[in-house]
């Protein structure tokens, strides 16, 4: 586990048989290529095969496409070939950007990113033979 500066823990855990690595809320954004080569770091010396992140810790130019961050970090899982799950409510954002709504239902699509409302959610779709 790694400590997050409030104690909290990130923490690897079995979901419907796949290895995941759950971030905490608390801890650093992931707000670029240099944070998601961290947790895919730390995420695969633990042997993990998706990495779960609250999406509190998304920077909020995660969510701007323009900005080209969530393209830099998706990037990132693929060269290493893990996963990444954006879970948390991100309407706000989808709302607001008709770009990032349909970004978010093709993502949810494949098997490289999906962004989903809890941990409950990710695994049921793990559990999916079919996904």
């Amino acid at each position: 586990m790694t400590e997050t500066p409030t104690g909290q823990a990130d923490d690897m855990r079995e979901l419907s048989g796949v290895p995941v690595y759950v971030c905490s809320p608390e801890g650093p954004l992931l707000d670029g290529e240099r944070a998601a080569l961290d947790l895919i770091g730390d995420a695969g010396y633990r042997g993990a095969s998706w990495v779960a992140v609250p999406a509190e810790r998304c920077d909020p130019d995660f969510f701007r496409l323009r900005t080209r961050v969530a393209g830099d970090v998706v990037q990132k899982f693929a060269n290493y070939r893990m996963s990444l799950a954006v879970l948390g409510d991100i309407e706000a954002h989808t709302a607001a950007s008709t770009a990032l709504a349909a970004f978010v239902q093709e993502s949810n699509r494949g098997r490289q990113l999906w962004f989903l409302p809890d941990t409950a959610a990710l695994e049921a779709r793990l559990a999916d033979p079919a996904r």
